[in-house]
């Protein structure tokens, strides 16, 4: 099975927030710092990537709570 990422998302409703996982809202929310919390707390459970997005659409965050296939690379 894939883990598939959470994306947070203005609701397509315009009023508030959902997550959405596979494309499929999993939670709704009326303040966008609940919907994140949620979001984040279902990327760790599944072990995925959280994508926050801004009311506009685009990407604003990204956060991997799994294992990364990709990390960065320190650079102290």
């Amino acid at each position: 099975m894939t883990k598939k990422n959470v994306h947070t998302v203005p609701s397509t409703g315009g009023s508030g927030w959902d997550n959405k996982v596979g494309g499929e809202v999993v939670s709704h929310h009326h303040k966008k710092e609940t919907a994140v919390e949620k979001g984040r707390s279902i990327a760790r459970s599944n072990e995925s990537e959280h994508v926050i997005h801004k009311k506009t659409g685009e990407i604003h965050e990204k956060n991997s709570y799994g294992n990364d296939p990709n990390p960065p690379k320190d650079q102290r």
